[in-house]
């Protein structure tokens, strides 16, 4: 056993749970994360009685127990997500954005990799603030983790989650948690009834989404492959309206992997009508 009470994991064995995520995510597990892979998936061997990674890896990739694939799945992809990351990409989306967006006709949102909600919520308060709660706009968030999405559309955070988020809109759009959830805030109903969940793989033909102003996929990407990350794209592009904004992470480019998109300005691109 390793010292965190873990079997160890051979090469050969974690070579096999990279090609199990990639063929499932399109996500490349790089071999820095081996650690992250043994710490993660070490608590799945020991639940089930496991005493290998091989052991473990048969049970998933046999597809008897698909809920066990899943839970693999969402302990694998999720990542550190808070509200108000990279602040200037919502500062575009309210000052540019909704600013020469028609006055009065509905405005739809996705965020394609949404984590536990953080990106889908600080949108919607920045609509809240630019558009109204009575206007007709709506945040889409989806996830390939179905754990992450449970957590967004519950709404519920605690306290030391709040990095990013001013203390206005957590007075204005939240709700302080009382009794079992003392310690916590709850988004608003008002603010929820704008939002809609659904768990989508990227790497996979899309489900009927209808079509979006805005296109969030941020710091998602890093993880896929050069051929991944353009069929990725290229899907999504086909949800944008003419005109519509596709905005990556800071540490991700849409060079040479679509021309149907120009750059705006760094990590924020447009569908040209």
């Amino acid at each position: 056993m390793a010292a965190n009470d873990h079997p160890e994991i051979t090469n050969a064995e974690f070579a096999q749970f990279q090609k199990l995520i990639y063929k499932i995510a399109g996500i490349s597990l790089a071999d820095s994360k081996k650690v992250l892979l043994v710490g993660r998936l070490g608590r799945r061997l020991k639940h089930h009685g496991l005493s290998s990674f091989a052991e473990y890896y048969r049970f998933v990739a046999g597809g008897d127990d698909p809920g066990e694939l899943q839970t693999m799945v969402d302990l694998l992809t999720t990542n550190e997500t808070y509200f108000f990351r990279e602040e200037a990409h919502f500062e575009f989306l309210s000052k540019t954005i909704v600013a020469q967006h028609p006055a009065g006709s509905p405005f739809n949102v996705w965020s394609a990799a949404s984590s536990t909600g953080e990106e889908i919520y600080t949108i919607s308060f920045v609509l809240a603030e630019a558009l109204g709660l009575d206007a007709n706009w709506t945040v889409t968030g989806s996830d390939i983790s179905t754990a992450v999405l449970a957590t967004a559309q519950r709404g519920l955070y605690w306290l030391d989650r709040t990095r990013g988020l001013p203390q206005s809109y957590l007075r204005k759009y939240c709700l302080k948690g009382v009794r079992t959830q003392e310690g916590g805030f709850m988004i608003a109903p008002e603010i929820k009834r704008h939002t809609k969940f659904m768990q989508v793989n990227l790497n996979k033909a899309l489900p009927v989404l209808g079509k979006f102003h805005v296109i969030f996929l941020r710091n998602v990407m890093i993880y896929f492959d050069a051929e991944t990350k353009r069929q990725v794209v290229a899907r999504l592009v086909e949800q944008l309206h003419p005109g519509g904004y596709f905005i990556v992470g800071h540490s991700e480019s849409l060079n040479g992997l679509t021309d149907t998109l120009r750059a705006i300005k760094p990590t924020i691109y447009q569908l040209p009508v």
